[in-house]
């Protein structure tokens, strides 16, 4: 599907593209508020694209993608989708829960990532209601069982177009006869000067937190906190992207115990900026952590409207949980309990100048 008939459908906001698959459709929708322009599928609960201004007030696609849902289903970045049941890594592959040992599909080096083999992201979607010039929701039941987590679990997320440059998200998860993991993550990659536009090492970024959880050989986290002070992670007054990444692996894939104190509440924990275009994005969130990665990995990824994404083409900044939680006790705990409702809350604020 081109772009120019993905863009169509969008802006009608109009369900044009049925994909038939387990007898569900896919779509694609927009919201659209002042200069903000939101397309989003229900394939992975998934934003597809944004587009805002620059500081001259020329619009741009900011989020990396594809045009066809064909794309989606193939993907192996994670582009823009809804993460779950658990994001990010559990070690080994497995937890244990009230004296009970959960074994999970092993799809990274040995553990799980982002949920298994097919989470959240890789599932079609409920559209649950939908205004185009406010919000959508989407929701989705997650099976007992399901890639090894226990118990029933429904989950939604809302997108909003809060005023004019305001994205709001919501995510809620309630179990439904067991206790289980919820650490569910919005997966978008960004690129301020637009999609298509090159790598991000220019970008500035600003992470309001003091600790990273650093990990072993395969990402998994050693269950202590590290000081960012005089490392190439210390972000906490804004850097350049590529200012000391030639010190690390080649990448930014870390978690950041953000300054909360172990707690959850709203507050500030990144802020990007784009040089060129003049674009801002702050992040909001409720949660105790946020993962920083710098898509070191991509390489050669045929992307939208004829693109082609290469090695640090976009930023992902996902607010969540610690991770490996689940099997480590000193970090914030992920259990959710039936009667008890996994509240998550992301506002991004798009300003240019």
């Amino acid at each position: 599907m081109s772009k120019a008939s993905l863009l169509c459908c969008a802006i009608l906001g109009l369900l044009v593209l049925v994909h038939a698959k387990e007898n569900k459709n896919i779509g694609f929708y927009e919201l659209k508020r002042g200069d903000l322009r939101l397309n989003l599928t229900n394939y992975g609960a998934t934003i597809v694209s944004l587009f805002a201004p620059d500081k001259h007030g020329n619009l741009a696609d900011i989020v990396l993608g594809y045009d066809s849902i064909e794309s989606y289903e193939t993907d192996t970045c994670y582009f823009g989708a809804l993460i779950g049941r658990v994001a990010n890594r559990i070690g080994g592959a497995q937890f244990t829960l009230d004296g009970k040992t959960y074994k999970l599909p092993a799809n990274d080096h040995g553990n799980t990532l982002h949920g298994g083999t097919k989470g959240f992201g890789d599932n079609i979607w409920t559209v649950g209601y939908h205004k185009e010039d406010s919000h959508i929701t989407f929701v989705y039941n997650s099976s007992d069982g399901e890639q090894g987590f226990p118990g029933k679990l429904e989950v939604s997320v809302t997108y909003m177009l809060i005023e004019k440059h305001i994205l709001g998200v919501k995510m809620t998860a309630r179990p439904i006869d067991k206790p289980t993991p919820v650490n569910l993550a919005q997966h978008t990659y960004w690129n301020l000067r637009g999609h298509d536009s090159g790598d991000i090492l220019s970008h500035t970024v600003q992470i309001f937190g003091s600790n990273i959880t650093p990990v072993d050989d395969k990402l998994i986290p050693t269950g202590k906190l590290q000081p960012v002070s005089n490392t190439p992670y210390d972000f906490l007054t804004p850097k350049e992207v590529g200012s000391r990444i030639n010190e690390l692996p080649g990448l930014y894939d870390i978690n950041y115990a953000l300054d909360k104190n172990g707690k959850s509440y709203l507050s500030k924990d990144a802020v990007v900026r784009d040089p060129v275009s003049g674009r801002k994005m702050e992040l909001w969130s409720n949660q105790v952590g946020l993962q920083y990665y710098t898509s070191g990995m991509l390489g050669d990824t045929k992307g939208k409207n004829g693109a082609t994404y290469h090695k640090y083409g976009g930023i992902a900044l996902e607010t969540q949980g610690y991770p490996d939680s689940v099997n480590l006790p000193n970090f914030p705990s992920q259990i959710v309990k039936p009667g008890e409702t996994y509240k998550h809350i992301m506002v991004y604020r798009f300003t240019a100048s």
